[in-house]
């Protein structure tokens, strides 16, 4: 019989005063009794209303099945046909606008938690998992990917279960694009992250760090020189975008990039990290997101005593995850809605030999009002009248969005991209260009793991057809 409990188990976490001073993941992942206990939530749907919500189409009730007859290694395996990152996925994908929100539960109720349950199958097998990965039989074509975020990593995970010989070719150190550089340690802790890498090259996945296309080789030269016969291009969206407010060059001023970058990726909230971060004592963050919500949290365990969400809009529209604002304000991050900064201002030191000089010292903002919805229903920010006010600050963090890094542009100008950079390509991830094919940020513009993923999953397929075809 069905658990017809209206509300969801919820998910253990560190208390809200302890986490805050550390790096430690926060959601501790259900327990097997728990899992269970959701589980029997399911319905199993004739009609699976929630796998039309997944942009990847995990067969979400043949999974929870699985788990009610505690076959969490079945479960595993029903998951990872459609997903490449299903411990990812279950950490950072927003089921709550995607298959959970297409589940009957929720009508009534809440959903089941979908992603919890994905987590905990994820968690178990690499906590329990023997079976040795089987590399498929080669069939003698090669594919490039550029880039290993969650885009690039499907797609090199989908060809590689196809017999091709993949080669990711990554610009940083370290495989895992947003995954390692973008978002926290607390959110997803980075061992996780080479995990499923792991399970990749086991497939026979190569990856090639510290490769920048565009400067050591050209898509022309991937192709027509070393043999390539596709590529796809999943850089995604790393080039970050500013205010243009007078002051954005005084030091102190991160854009969250920068800022998540040097602390995530390069372990700079470690007491023996050669990467500096500042260690700020008021910082504000300028930003709704998800992004805006990581760095506020990494700011306050990094020590900072005052950490502000600076926001032109109102509670209601904030972009970011219910979950993330929740866990935000339970930190302690203050949120400083309805807020607009028109103007960084300096120290008023001007001896270049003094420490502070060049330092900011507060932000100027206006308060904001909304006005009456435009033709999509969204209301617009306008600045109130002589609302002026200064916040005393040390440090400003720009979580504004980012957009796709010219590079690729730059050294292939066949290939067609949109205003902002973004590389134009048809449902299938073809390009203007011949036998490459593209998918995620880089031609969306920062959008979610899970739909990077269904993009290069997307391209895998188009790029077997395409290669098929011309032999």
């Amino acid at each position: 019989m069905p658990n017809m409990r209206l509300d969801k188990n919820p998910m253990p976490t560190q208390d809200p005063v302890l986490r805050s001073r550390n790096f430690d993941e926060v959601a501790l992942g259900y327990t097997e009794e728990m899992a269970l206990d959701e589980a029997a939530r399911c319905l199993n749907c004739k009609h699976r209303p929630c796998v039309a919500g997944c942009p990847v189409q995990i067969d979400i009730p043949a999974f929870i099945q699985k788990i009610t007859e505690k076959d969490y290694e079945g479960a595993y395996q029903v998951i990872s046909r459609a997903s490449s990152l299903p411990a990812v996925c279950g950490r950072v994908c927003p089921q709550e606008t995607q298959c959970e929100a297409k589940c009957v539960r929720g009508i009534k109720g809440e959903p089941v938690a979908i992603g919890r349950l994905e987590r905990f199958v994820a968690d178990w097998h690499n906590t329990h998992a023997t079976v040795q990965t089987i590399r498929p039989p080669q069939n003698g074509h090669k594919v490039a990917v550029i880039g290993s975020g969650p885009a690039g990593l499907a797609c090199a995970g989908d060809l590689a279960k196809m017999g091709y010989a993949v080669t990711v070719f990554e610009a940083l150190h370290l495989a895992g694009g947003v995954l390692v550089y973008g978002i926290p340690e607390f959110r997803l802790p980075k061992a996780i992250v080479q995990q499923e890498v792991d399970n990749l090259i086991a497939l026979g996945v190569e990856i090639e760090t510290n490769a920048v296309i565009g400067r050591i080789l050209t898509i022309d030269e991937l192709k027509t020189e070393y043999g390539f016969e596709a590529v796809f291009i999943g850089t995604g969206a790393g080039l970050p975008r500013f205010m243009n407010i007078p002051g954005e060059n005084l030091k102190g001023v991160y854009s969250a990039n920068e800022f998540l970058t040097r602390s995530n990726l390069m372990k700079a909230y470690r007491a023996d990290a050669s990467t500096p971060i500042q260690h700020a004592k008021n910082v504000a963050v300028v930003g709704g997101g998800n992004v805006a919500m990581d760095a506020a949290r990494t700011a306050k365990r990094l020590g900072a005593e005052n950490v502000y969400i600076v926001y032109r809009r109102g509670m209601a529209e904030l972009p970011a995850r219910r979950e993330e604002i929740e866990h935000a304000e339970e930190e302690g991050i203050i949120f400083k809605t309805l807020t607009n900064p028109i103007e960084i201002l300096p120290t008023d030191v001007t001896d270049p030999r003094d420490p502070k000089y060049g330092w900011m010292r507060a932000i100027r903002c206006v308060e904001m009002e909304l006005g009456e919805p435009d033709a999509s229903g969204r209301r617009s920010p306008i600045v109130k009248e002589n609302s002026e006010f200064e916040l005393p600050m040390d440090c400003v963090i720009m979580a504004l969005g980012t957009s796709p890094n010219p590079l690729i542009k730059a050294t292939t100008p066949e290939l067609e991209t949109k205003r902002r950079g973004e590389i134009v390509a048809d449902a299938n991830g073809q390009t203007s260009m011949e036998g490459v094919f593209a998918g995620g940020d880089a031609v969306t513009g920062v959008a979610t793991v899970i739909l990077a993923m269904g993009a290069g999953k997307t391209a895998a397929a188009a790029i077997d057809e395409y290669i098929r075809n011309k032999a």
